[in-house]
């Protein structure tokens, strides 16, 4: 039953962080994100011309890498709300930076998620 316990809390970890390749599993209610690029976010114009951050005011945007197993209130555990694979908008000031292998990515508290985008 050992080896049960074990593979399964393996799983559980891979599904939460090491599945995408990242070593990390936020703690609480945080995600793991990776901002989208000008491109992916819409920002660049049909002929190629990047629209300057000053020029818009749109909320940040990433792709969700990792998440939390969320946090406690009134003694139960409340999952987070998104999952690995959500395109996400957060607050602009709402997100720690950390960089991870050389890669850019933010961690962000789930009160910070603004919303869920689906295309």
């Amino acid at each position: 039953m050992a080896k049960t316990n074990k593979a399964s809390s393996g799983s559980k970890t891979s599904s939460s962080g090491a599945k995408s390749g990242v070593p990390v599993k936020p703690l609480g209610d945080r995600v793991l994100l990776k901002p989208l690029t000008a491109e992916e976010m819409g920002t660049t114009t049909a002929f190629g011309i990047i629209i300057p951050d000053t020029a818009k005011e749109k909320p940040e945007q990433g792709t969700v890498v990792a998440v939390g197993p969320g946090k406690y209130e009134k003694g139960a555990r409340v999952p987070v709300s998104v999952s690995v694979g959500d395109r996400v908008m957060f607050s602009k000031y709402g997100y720690e930076e950390v960089k991870i292998s050389g890669v850019e990515y933010y961690i962000v508290e789930e009160k910070n998620l603004l919303a869920v985008i689906t295309k």
